[in-house]
């Protein structure tokens, strides 16, 4: 029974990660600079790893190009403040990539929120993880070297970029360890080389939700850029909010248009401040 169990979940998460759409389909346009209103009435939201930055071996060996932390500041300015990055990583995690530059935030996978940039956070709406269910997933990392163990507190993640023979065996232990527990209150996350196990009720979309109900979010147009599963709860909302939707690295459901890859976002946030007919 519990291997039937996780066949299906791996079965799902599988599904999860193929929900992309064929290259002819028309409203996936691949440079959507035109589509985008007057910065003066928008938000820039930003998920992070694959969309801004180049994905690394491991999570820690990100970095930031010269001249995006000008474009993330100028943007910052010319929009007044709404600009925000929407990532699974911590707050702490973010401020450690951007250093010195600090920029307000949907973290955790909505977990953490940064409204200001003089606090060090507004909102942590999630408990940790139980400790005993930390600890047999921590147990999933000995299944291979390679495999990275990352410890958010209200969250786990198990990071096989440098072991990706491993995928299948990690899913399948985690699905055996939630089939365990079919009442508890978490959450499997299928990411880019990475599972993550969290709390359910928050998600990236709950986060922007809340974000956009405050100054200086609140009655702009959203701009959301993402490319990874975890980012299609976002992609999902984008219409309630008249905002706009873009992947990275695919052609996403539902998205307005997409790039091909993180440097290509950098290039389009660079000529956005070039574009007068935005000022």
């Amino acid at each position: 029974m519990k291997s039937e169990l996780a066949d299906m979940a791996l079965n799902d998460m599988a599904l999860n990660q193929e929900r992309t759409i064929p290259d002819e389909t028309p409203d996936a346009v691949p440079v959507p600079h035109a589509l985008v209103p007057h910065l003066g009435e928008t938000a820039i939201l930003l998920d992070i790893d694959g969309t801004l930055l180049d994905l690394m071996p491991t999570p820690r060996e990100v970095w930031v190009p010269p001249g995006l932390s000008e474009t993330l500041n100028r943007l910052t300015e010319r929009t007044a403040g709404a600009l925000a990055m929407v990532s699974g990583r911590s707050l702490n995690d973010i401020d450690l990539i951007f250093a010195p530059d600090v920029f307000r935030a949907v973290a955790g996978h909505g977990a953490e929120m940064r409204l200001s940039m003089d606090n060090e956070a507004d909102a942590v709406s999630a408990p940790p993880l139980d400790k005993e269910l930390k600890r047999r997933l921590a147990a999933v990392a000995k299944l291979s070297p390679g495999i990275l163990l990352e410890d958010k507190g209200y969250s786990l993640a198990l990071h096989y970029r440098l072991a990706p023979h491993a995928e299948k065996a990690i899913y399948e232990s985690v699905s055996l360890i939630r089939a365990d527990l079919p009442n508890a209150p978490i959450e499997v996350l299928p990411g880019k080389f990475v599972c993550e196990i969290k709390h359910s009720g928050f998600t990236k979309a709950t986060g922007v939700r809340e974000l956009m109900k405050h100054e200086p979010f609140k009655g702009r147009r959203p701009i959301f850029i993402g490319d990874d599963v975890t980012d299609e709860t976002v992609f999902a909302i984008m219409p309630d909010m008249d905002g706009l939707a873009f992947s990275v690295g695919r052609r996403a459901i539902g998205v307005n248009g997409h790039f091909d890859a993180p440097n290509d976002v950098r290039a389009f946030l660079a000529r956005l401040l070039d574009d007068t007919r935005l000022e």
